[in-house]
């Protein structure tokens, strides 16, 4: 399941433009190949970030894995619910499991990123 209307990153993140502010949070890619996650590391509300910096962890029953910010900007909120309940983003990664929203600095830089299309042939690749 691949949303259109979504950008990708090569790190299985994904982000959602809505004007000026752009929602965040990991691919169903990621949360399947993680497993059954049991803790998120959520950024710092106000943290300004680059685009591809580290932006936050996530932990699993089989590995941990750092988030790569998929644009540069200001942390403007997170998903407060993640912290009680991160097994949220195995069930719902693109609804209910976004992790945080983002003041983009640059919308341009969402141009270097994948539509639905080429994220979905990027997995047939690595998979090949």
């Amino acid at each position: 399941m691949i949303p259109t209307g979504l950008k990708y990153t090569k790190d299985h993140e994904w982000i959602k433009l809505e004007g000026k502010e752009a929602v965040v949070g990991i691919t169903d890619h990621a949360q399947s190949a993680l497993g059954d996650i049991t803790f998120i590391e959520l950024p710092q509300i106000g943290r300004s970030v680059k685009q591809s910096e580290t932006i936050s962890t996530v932990e699993s029953v089989k590995a941990a894995s750092d988030i790569y910010s998929p644009a540069s900007g200001k942390v403007t909120a997170v998903n407060k619910g993640l912290a009680d309940a991160p097994e949220v983003i195995n069930k719902s990664p693109y609804d209910n499991g976004w992790i945080y929203r983002l003041s983009v600095d640059d919308a341009k830089e969402l141009d270097k990123l994948m539509d639905a299309m080429a994220y979905q042939k990027y997995l047939k690749e690595q998979e090949a």
